[in-house]
């Protein structure tokens, strides 16, 4: 039987000298006529697809899209192009780690409800060490905090083969998420509202709404260096991680629990707030605040059709709160919330 076509579209903003490092082992690791591989480019001023084109050639497929729309609208303007059956939305600055990682992937896209799965996700730099931005699988909390299996907060574990089983999870990382073409279309995409940060967990938890199923398949592996477009010690990062969590809740939690949850979620943004303080980052509590105040102004405009449930009734969701288990119970590693 022949294999399910896959379009890898590689999203790219201003990282010309990256796309040297990463795209030689994406074309290594990728061969086949059922794949191909896209660079699409969001308006870069640095030269990048002109560097691509004549350092790749026909290796490529591109797509220049007219202005920055960011990591949410940059991939719905692709992938409208896009037609294979699964599509695979890699960072610039991730490379995969062996030939077999797409097939590892559209192996576990076989299993009933499947809408999307992501590979294990390591440090470029430092290869024994999960990568911040996904690590083996994405969970979440009641309160609309995301986490991961092998990165709790700012607590990145070695990885030993520790979470190398595959399991459902509730969110797949942007960095390498491996979505299903028919799955994408019914979600609507991503919103690209967002423009950056939490857009691919707001997919997935319309996804588990509708009733998908998404998976971490540890088998399939990538390197990844983050933070390559936006660093993790960005105020601008913390605005928008801040609001688009809350815009997130607002999107998809029952409307008669929102409210509620919206504000216990509120309290702990304050106490993030205070532990900025103490760390001395004055800025990040700053934006914590105009995050709020961005939240209560536009959220009218955020809702989905899509049907509603509870939070906790989907998989990969913990029932206490990450918050209080990390801070003040010490449950810093994924095993200590799933024993």
């Amino acid at each position: 039987m022949d294999k399910p076509t896959v379009d890898v579209v590689i999203l790219n903003y201003n990282t010309r000298d990256i796309l040297a490092q990463c795209i030689p082992n994406v074309l290594k690791y990728s061969q086949g006529e059922h794949v191909r591989i896209v660079l699409a480019d969001n308006c870069s001023t640095d030269g990048s697809i002109e560097f691509a084109r004549k350092t790749f050639g026909e290796q490529l497929d591109y797509i220049e899209i007219p202005e920055n729309l960011g990591f949410a609208g940059g991939y719905n303007y692709a992938l409208a192009q896009c037609s294979s059956d699964y599509f695979l939305l890699l960072n610039s600055d991730a490379e995969p780690a062996h030939d077999e990682w797409l097939d590892e992937l559209i192996e576990a896209s076989q299993q009933p409800h499947f809408a999307a799965a992501q590979p294990k996700i390591l440090d470029y730099n430092q290869r024994n060490q999960f990568e911040y931005a996904g690590a083996n699988g994405g969970f979440m909390d009641p309160y609309g905090f995301p986490f991961c299996r092998g990165r709790i907060f700012g607590n990145v574990e070695t990885d030993t083969q520790q979470y190398d089983e595959p399991i459902e999870i509730f969110w797949a990382s942007g960095a390498a998420l491996f979505v299903k073409r028919e799955a994408w279309e019914n979600a609507g995409g991503l919103d690209d509202r967002f423009f950056a940060h939490m857009e691919e967990i707001d997919l997935c938890w319309r996804l588990k709404n509708l009733g998908y199923k998404i998976y971490s398949v540890p088998s399939s592996r990538v390197f990844h260096m983050g933070g390559a477009t936006l660093s993790n010690q960005s105020p601008r990062k913390t605005f928008l991680n801040f609001r688009n969590g809350l815009l997130m809740m607002h999107k998809n939690l029952e409307e008669d629990k929102r409210d509620r949850i919206i504000f216990q979620r509120k309290l702990f943004d304050g106490l993030a707030g205070v532990f900025f303080l103490i760390q001395g980052k004055f800025q990040h509590t700053v934006e914590i605040i105009k995050a709020h105040r961005a939240f209560d102004k536009i959220k009218i405009e955020f809702h989905s059709d899509t049907p509603k449930k509870d939070i906790k009734s989907h998989a990969g969701v913990i029932t206490d709160s990450l918050v209080l288990g990390y801070f003040f119970k010490g449950k810093r590693t994924w095993n200590r919330w799933f024993r």
